[in-house]
């Protein structure tokens, strides 16, 4: 299968909502009970940082970033939404999705993109694992399912690897230095 990754278009908000409404009847990807209106979504996400993936013309996927702060200090990070239509998934068009917006991400100028994921969402979980992203905590029974059901979520964070001399600390940074060593 060929899938092609451009920017999101206002245009595309249709099929974005029936793949988003697709996240919320699976009760793995989503928290939220309804899709946001175009104006309260737009307002949420990162210009710069919308993609979707077409496939023979029809979008079967979208990613974007949401800031994960107004504070200053943290403009460089952000949280990384991505939905795939399930006649699509696991193959292949979420991680071309994901690599896309993380590429984009950096360009922008963004130095951490997070993902907070339910834990049952395995294929999430591996596809940002697959994206270079690690496990960096998790939050028990932080939010209700849309049944009413406690559900924990995984936090995971992709640092950029232009960092190595910037002086991050984290283990990816540690191991990356040790490697960049070990080939000199």
């Amino acid at each position: 299968m060929e899938y092609t990754i451009r920017p999101m278009e206002k245009s595309d908000w249709g099929d974005i909502v029936e793949i988003y409404s697709q996240g919320i009847q699976s009760n793995i990807a989503t928290f939220n009970t309804s899709c946001p209106s175009y104006d309260e979504w737009d307002r949420e996400h990162v210009k710069g940082c919308r993609f979707v993936a077409e496939y023979d013309g029809e979008v079967v996927g979208w990613a974007a970033l949401t800031p994960f702060s107004t504070r200053e200090c943290y403009k460089g990070v952000a949280e990384d939404s991505i939905y795939i239509d399930s006649n699509h998934c696991r193959k292949g068009v979420g991680r071309l999705l994901l690599e896309t917006l993380l590429e984009e991400s950096e360009r922008l100028g963004y130095w951490t993109i997070q993902a907070h994921i339910i834990q049952n969402n395995a294929a999430s979980i591996k596809l940002h694992e697959k994206c270079g992203f690690r496990m960096v905590g998790c939050r028990e029974r932080i939010a209700k399912d849309r049944i009413g059901m406690w559900r924990n979520t995984v936090i995971m964070e992709r640092r950029i690897t232009k960092d190595i001399e910037g002086g991050c600390d984290c283990d990816m940074m540690k191991a990356l230095r040790s490697e960049k060593r070990m080939s000199d």
